[in-house]
């Protein structure tokens, strides 16, 4: 089926985008020319420029609707009121014209690789119009003439994007949101542009903070690193959409400002979300700062009781019901084995709520080598494997003990069968 939902003028794109609906959604979709996700997929649509070519599937019917043109950035709450508030990651649209139904669209998607957190660029999203535009051209439902000016128009979109630059020619993968609490990043950053300076010592893995504004923040919103150290939370913020501002005692860059995390000269409950990587002890020389407190040793009480003034200010500074997320590790040394990140989870919970704790690998440590290997099984030590993000909530109101709560178990056995019990 063909049918004409408008036209427009515009210069022909470079990149596109998939978005899924259902058939509840589809009307709603097409009708309002707005397409839209949940925030799992936020950090697809977000990345939507106006002008991006668009397709919608039906993963119902397995139907593929298009093509679009965008004529937004993607944003949040486009349409408040849309799809009952559910899907409040959006962008508006219009369509090239005449929009193409494609059945077996998983068949189609397939064919090309495509998925919804990967941006469509040259040889595919050219192969993908090329079929919608022989969707047009099947089975006389319009006539020749009434045909034409469409075809023409996406003929001349798709030979603009075989002569598009190079840049756009590299497939970049957006991350999903982590779904369990052991996170393993084989690389420091993500993307296109580097998040941080991969030689800088301790530097933190871009997509823990990805993970972190992605669940507890939303576009616009401003996020605090009070110990920023390379930058790479200014970096990830800036390429989320999100607003940041980083600290640290030894400044390494222009937008890194120079000051003393026990001190973070802002305004209380202004901050939506505090994000640290602290020192786990003196195993690093950071800087010649004398006042740094990665000159203290992890087993020493100074230690925590200097990182203590940082939760402080940290709890001062952030919001109501706002999140903080703290990476930290522990220590062996000299045959002893200092349990920093429990240390740490300790005094946390003197000012937070717990939220969760995330086990992440550390992949990159420079002890990470067959020789390290062969010492720690020769000598009976431990390589430190991974460091805890420890994710604690600043409350609403006054803590109160919790009330005992009904918790309906499920109890399997071993041939799979399952019995409930409270």
């Amino acid at each position: 089926m063909i049918e004409q939902l408008g036209s427009s003028q515009e210069e022909p794109l470079r990149r596109g985008f998939l978005f899924a609906c259902t058939d509840d959604s589809e009307r709603e979709c097409l009708g309002r020319l707005l397409f839209a996700a949940e925030k799992s997929y936020g950090p697809v649509v977000i990345r939507v420029r106006r002008g991006d070519i668009l397709f919608l599937d039906n993963i119902d019917t397995d139907v593929l609707h298009g093509p679009f043109r965008a004529v937004s950035d993607g944003s949040v709450d486009i349409q408040e009121s849309a799809f009952g508030g559910k899907y409040r990651y959006q962008v508006k649209v219009e369509s090239l014209g005449r929009v193409a139904r494609v059945a077996g669209a998983k068949r189609v998607l397939r064919m090309f690789g495509l998925e919804r957190n990967k941006p469509i660029f040259r040889d595919k999203l050219v192969g993908l119009l090329g079929i919608l535009q022989s969707e047009w051209q099947k089975g006389g439902l319009v006539s020749q003439q009434e045909l034409s000016p469409f075809a023409d128009a996406l003929a001349d979109e798709i030979e603009a994007i075989r002569h598009s630059t190079a840049e756009v020619d590299i497939e970049e993968e957006i991350p999903m949101i982590e779904a369990t609490t052991f996170w393993d990043f084989p690389k420091q950053s993500y993307g296109l542009t580097p998040k941080g300076d991969n030689r800088y010592a301790g530097v933190t893995p871009a997509l823990i903070i990805f993970n972190m504004i992605w669940r507890y923040t939303e576009p616009g919103e401003l996020v605090v690193d009070p110990m920023a150290g390379s930058g790479t939370t200014i970096d990830v913020c800036r390429a989320e959409k999100r607003r940041a501002i980083g600290y640290d005692i030894h400044s390494t860059r222009p937008d890194i400002i120079t000051n003393d995390a026990r001190e973070i000269p802002l305004e209380d409950e202004s901050v939506d979300m505090v994000f640290i990587d602290s020192p786990y002890g003196d195993n690093i020389r950071y800087n010649e700062e004398a006042q740094n407190i990665g000159n203290i040793s992890s087993e020493s009480e100074e230690f925590y009781d200097q990182l203590e003034k940082v939760m402080r200010e940290s709890h001062r500074i952030l919001s109501k019901g706002k999140v903080l997320g703290w990476l930290i590790g522990d220590q062996w040394v000299k045959k002893r084995f200092t349990p920093v990140g429990m240390k740490i989870y300790e005094r946390l919970c003197r000012y937070f709520e717990p939220v969760d704790i995330v086990c992440v690998s550390r992949r990159n440590q420079s002890s990470n080598t067959g020789v390290w290997q062969n010492r720690a099984r020769r000598f009976n030590f431990y390589l430190r494997g991974f460091k805890y993000l420890i994710i604690v909530r600043k409350t609403v109101g006054k803590r109160i003990p919790e009330r005992p709560r009904s918790v309906r178990w499920a109890r399997y056995a071993r041939d799979g069968s399952a019995t409930h019990e409270h």
